[in-house]
């Protein structure tokens, strides 16, 4: 199982993999770590990373670029709008209201959704993390700016599906440079003790995000976040995030352990500057700034696989942007609202709100304060809670409903259920609970019950923040008023009755602003699959095209170089202009032909050079043979020679086995003998008598002779005694040869 982190940057990507014990950044195909996050389109195929980024002059209104921060938009954005006149390439509107592109691609006008053109880049990342792992990849984490809201992480999810990639988790950027930079700390202090805070400082091309967290042994904790998008290095911007982050954290100066920097942009010695006057400290980069969020990444990745086992590290991640719920209230035709999640609130994190209704009721999410997001609509989604009724007894049923704010950062409606009343003769199957009065007061009914927190998956605490995360209880009486901050009620104190209840679960219609259908997805990922492969078949077809090119120009080399002795000069000549044609032809008729066009002109050259080199390869070859053989032949020679002269070596020997060695001998030095003669009565430009690879079939032969002779030398105080009927100890060692 491979582990892959991957950060996607504006300008830039990098890829993260766990192997060989620890973390690496992968290089592509150009031996180069960083892919450009750029595309190309053409006529015939498409260019993703290097290879688009050098097309940016030359196909300027088909090579797309920079356009991370389109995902999650709608085309009537005003920033959209504001984007296009800097834009090279042309923005349309999709179907959906959402923002895509104009480009020309397979010789027509197509519009591209953002989520394609992202997913073609991750499709492009995950194909170099496989070259590199030499197994398929699937599971991975991709990183996300932190002040990317709903929608746009939403769009990002959408884009690694269309990519063929399963999104373990979308990870903050500034929460996988803390990774990246805690895991491996071995002196970090203990949980009961005061922990270390580290700011983290982000500047890279196109945003500017500001995070502190807590670190103690085995735990990272975002305590604050604070981010600005930036056009241009206004170096007066530098300070602003930092005293904002500082304050929202509650922190002084003297607080903070030390001040880590990443990405590109600080580099620049004015803004190290700026940093280190504000913090009063030097500042640290024992991080590499361009790698950092894609080695947090793939470690992020490590520790969600179960393939790999890496040591226990806790991470506690932020909510950017305060979340409220607004609801349709029955009393007074009015609304109710509540806050569920406040800004930089725990994630991942679960709470359960319960309401009192008798009929179905939509809930509507949004942003709380639409100043504060670098985003023009601050809704989230309308989730419908289905399928409410009154109890049997006329009452409003009690419906729980549990929001999350999951491990990507996306908020959703996670589940509703009734708590359905049971009389006392019921199926005594049903669990027995505790029931909460719905609180009547005067006819009006509490919608809003309580909220109470529930622990998410994926957070780990430590059992007195549980302890007082369980607690955590909101009353909200007064939400029958048009807004969530009425004056709570106070209700009479009514004894809790057992009885029988059921909870029930509720079916949920979710409708999320600026959320691909999955209809939509399937299409995208079929088109990525036609595109791919039509990929595929123009890189083939270039590939046999570049064979042809390359044999004609190699080979009229060594026509005047190493093959010159080999041909007659008529040959050559004839065999030059053919080379000739088929180069003028390359550029002209062949300049666009199908992949068989060229094997097949390819295969035609070879006929005529094939003999040629050949001839070439078996003069070169042929000493080496030839001499090899004759080695062979003479050892053999002077064993038979001793075994004639009563060498007691050999007095053990079979008469009748060394004279089947000396008949060999006599045959291969015949054989030898006439080939090589009729060999050198040839010229070199005639085909060759005998082949280097019938000497080195007889060598082969040789050679199980020559063994057994030296095995019967070696060997001969330890061969049993074979009695008559029985094979030879040769036939029992060498059944092959004898």
């Amino acid at each position: 199982m491979s582990v892959v982190g991957i950060d996607l940057g504006f300008l830039n990507c990098y890829i993260g993999v766990a192997r060989s014990g620890g973390i690496e950044t992968i290089a592509n195909e150009y031996s180069d770590r960083c892919t450009p996050a750029c595309i190309s389109l053409g006529s015939k195929t498409r260019a993703i990373g290097n290879a688009a980024k050098s097309q940016i002059v030359t196909n300027v209104k088909n090579t797309l670029h920079g356009f991370k921060k389109l995902h999650g938009r709608a085309f009537e954005d005003p920033y959209i709008q504001a984007e296009r006149a800097k834009l090279p390439y042309e923005l349309q509107k999709m179907p959906n209201g959402s923002v895509g592109v104009k480009v020309r691609y397979l010789d027509e006008e197509r519009p591209f959704a953002i989520e394609q053109i992202t997913g073609m880049l991750l499709a492009k990342l995950k194909e170099t993390s496989e070259s590199a792992l030499k197994k398929p990849v699937a599971d991975c984490v991709i990183s996300v700016p932190s002040f990317f809201t709903d929608a746009e992480r939403r769009s990002v999810m959408a884009a690694a599906q269309i990519a063929g990639l399963n999104c373990l988790k979308l990870m903050n950027e500034t929460t996988a440079v803390a990774l990246a930079y805690g895991i491996y700390k071995q002196d970090l202090p203990a949980l009961e003790e005061k922990p270390r805070n580290v700011v983290f400082v982000d500047m890279g091309h196109s945003a500017y995000q500001v995070s502190i967290c807590a670190f103690n042994k085995g735990k990272l904790k975002v305590t604050s976040a604070q981010f600005e998008q930036l056009c241009a290095a206004l170096l007066s911007r530098v300070e602003p995030p930092l005293r904002a982050a500082m304050d929202q954290a509650k922190l002084q100066r003297e607080d903070i352990y030390s001040i880590e920097i990443v990405g590109g942009a600080t580099r620049i010695p004015a803004v190290k500057e700026q940093i280190s006057n504000f913090f009063c400290k030097e500042i640290s980069t024992t991080l590499n700034a361009d790698e950092a969020v894609a080695r947090g990444c793939a470690l992020q990745c490590a520790i969600l696989s179960p393939a790999f086992k890496v040591r226990e590290f806790s991470i506690t991640d932020v909510v950017p942007y305060s979340i409220t719920l607004r609801w349709k209230s029955s009393y007074e035709e009015g609304t109710g609202e509540c806050e569920v999640f406040s800004k930089n609130h725990a994630a991942p994190f679960s709470k359960v709100i319960t309401f009192h209704k008798k009929e179905p009721f939509d809930l509507e999410a949004y942003y709380t304060h639409p100043h504060e997001v670098p985003y023009p609509d601050s809704r989230i989604g309308r989730f419908t809670i289905q399928n409410v009724v009154p109890q049997h007894d006329g009452d409003n049923s009690k419906v729980k409903v549990k929001v999350r704010v999951n491990i990507h950062g996306l908020f959703s409606v996670a589940n509703a259920s009734v708590i359905e009343k049971q009389n006392i003769d019921g199926d005594h199957s049903d669990t027995p609970m505790d029931t909460e009065s719905s609180s009547k007061n005067q006819g009006k009914d509490d919608e809003l019950d309580k909220m109470q927190v529930d622990q998410d998956e994926g957070i780990q605490r430590s059992q007195a923040e549980q302890q007082s995360q369980a607690d955590e209880e909101t009353e909200n009486a007064g939400t029958e008023t048009k807004t969530a901050s009425g004056d709570k009620q106070d209700h009479p104190n009514q004894p809790k009755a057992k009885a029988k209840v059921k909870s029930i679960d509720l079916p949920i219609q979710a409708s999320l602003y600026r959320q691909l259908g999955q209809d939509l997805i399937n299409c995208y990922i079929e088109n990525e699959g036609k595109m791919m492969m039509q990929d595929k078949l123009e890189k083939e077809r270039n590939d046999a095209k570049n064979a042809v090119e390359e044999y004609v120009y190699d080979f009229r080399d060594k026509l005047c170089g190493v093959f010159e002795k080999f041909i007659t000069e008529e040959d050559s000549h004839k065999l030059t202009l053919m080379l000739e044609d088929t180069e003028n032809w390359l550029y002209e008729d062949g300049e666009d032909q199908p992949k068989q066009v060229y094997m097949d002109k390819l295969q035609e050259l070879r006929k005529f050079g094939q003999p040629i080199q050949e001839r070439y390869m078996e003069h070169e070859e042929r000493p080496k043979a030839l001499n090899e053989l004759g080695k062979k032949i003479q050892l053999l020679m002077k064993a038979v020679e001793a075994y004639k002269n009563k060498d007691e070596k050999y007095d053990h020997l079979d008469p009748a086995e060394m004279e089947k060695v000396e008949k060999y001998v006599s045959e291969a030095m015949n054989w030898l003998n006439s080939k090589m003669n009729a060999q050198n009565k040839l010229s070199l430009t005639q085909d060759p008598v005998v082949k280097v690879a019938e000497m080195l079939a007889k060598s082969k032969v040789n050679k199980h002779h020559f063994t057994c002779s030296i095995l019967i030398v070696f060997f001969f105080p330890y061969i049993p005694y074979l009695s008559e009927g029985t094979k030879s100890w040769q036939e029992t060692i060498f059944p092959s040869i004898f």
